[in-house]
């Protein structure tokens, strides 16, 4: 069916209009580009409490209501992160830099029969010399820091009043037989979002609540600190927590305090490190978009690169969307045949006959059954 001129100056004139809220988009994300990460977290965090704010309708609430009360599920979410953050850096940052200039400037290691004495005095001084930077820095942008998070505030309450009306305007130009693609593609980033945010947040508390009662129980200095520390490398995939564990446990090897380095060692990767994988993250991982480790390492360090803190979300969401946009287009070309599948059927084919070498050949063996003749 041939469609009618107005029907194609309406769609044309959809393209138009997306044509100019994509300029007009890219230059605002110029303009706020200070802002960037805070609008790109706030487009995150509502796009995974969406289905909460929803939730809260069905339930009878209004929808001014609901998103309110999905905002404050998503300020208090904030605050639980960010205030242990805030303490360590900003009010016990003095007794952070006393344990690294308390540690020894010299680590003998015992080898063949000899000792060999390592200089980490420099080490140690740039430490201190980092932790210091972080400290003022963070004290100074504590204004900043305070307005930021007021219009993430701000943005994640307009984002879940409107979400709809927004959704609605960005799936508008897209012509229908691809909005399957749309759906997918949306599908995939809010699984990936609900790993990084929900799983990720949930086993991180795990790991919080679990090593600050191990290094409690060891005897260590600010036992809290420590633990924040693994909860927070527990965003790290792979290798998570086992970053700040085996550096604990090398440095009582190298003190020659062999049982702490023990205790610290195993108890520290299997509590600290992998029981929280093992207790929590299975119950939460239903919805989550199963990426593939590697891959997430991927985007998680192309992402903290690339864009800073915020690229811990966006990089593992860019390559998890990449991921699924490969796949439908594997399922658009390749139909139900796998990889291997279609490796078989090519090797099986004939090799395709050159038009030109067939007439030649043609031509040089009727010659030679003339020249018989």
């Amino acid at each position: 069916m041939t469609p009618t001129p107005s029907a194609t100056t309406d769609r044309n004139r959809r393209y138009v209009l997306a044509g100019i809220v994509a300029v007009l988009g890219i230059v605002t994300g110029a303009i706020l580009l200070e802002v960037l990460g805070t609008i790109l977290l706030a487009l995150t965090v509502a796009y995974v409490l969406m289905p909460v704010q929803a939730w809260l309708v069905r339930r009878g609430l209004t929808e001014w209501t609901a998103a309110a009360s999905a905002t404050l599920v998503g300020f208090v979410s904030a605050v639980v992160v960010f205030s242990p953050i805030f303490v360590t850096l900003y009010v016990r940052i003095d007794q952070v830099i006393a344990i690294v200039e308390g540690l020894p400037r010299e680590i003998p290691v015992a080898a063949f029969g000899m000792t060999y004495v390592i200089e980490v005095v420099e080490v140690q001084q740039l430490a201190v010399t980092v932790l210091r930077d972080i400290g003022f820095a963070f004290a100074t942008q504590l204004p900043v820091i305070a307005i930021k998070f007021a219009l993430f505030v701000i943005l994640l309450f307009a984002l879940l009043l409107k979400g709809d009306e927004a959704g609605r305007a960005a799936i508008a130009p897209v012509p229908r037989a691809y909005r399957d693609v749309v759906y997918a593609l949306a599908k995939r980033a809010r699984e990936t979002l609900y790993a990084i945010y929900v799983l990720q947040l949930a086993t991180s508390v795990a790991t919080l609540f679990i090593g600050y009662g191990l290094f409690w129980a060891l005897g260590y200095e600010m036992p809290f600190t420590l633990a924040l520390i693994a909860a927070i490398l527990q965003f790290v995939p792979i290798i998570g927590p086992s970053l700040l564990v085996v550096p604990i446990a090398l440095y009582h090897v190298a003190a020659g305090e062999l049982l702490a380095a023990v205790l610290v060692g195993v108890l520290g990767i299997s509590l600290v490190a992998w029981l929280p994988d093992v207790a929590v993250r299975p119950r939460l991982a239903r919805r989550s978009a199963g990426l593939p480790g590697s891959l997430y390492f991927v985007g998680f360090t192309g992402g903290l690169f690339t864009l800073g803190a915020i690229g811990i979300v966006v990089g593992p969401l860019i390559v998890a969307v990449f991921v699924e946009a490969v796949e439908l287009l594997a399922d658009e070309v390749n139909t139900e045949s796998s990889f291997s599948d279609i490796v078989e059927s090519t090797a099986d084919e004939p090799p395709e006959r050159d038009p030109v070498e067939g007439e030649v050949t043609a031509f040089e063996e009727s010659g030679s059954s003339a020249a018989d003749d």
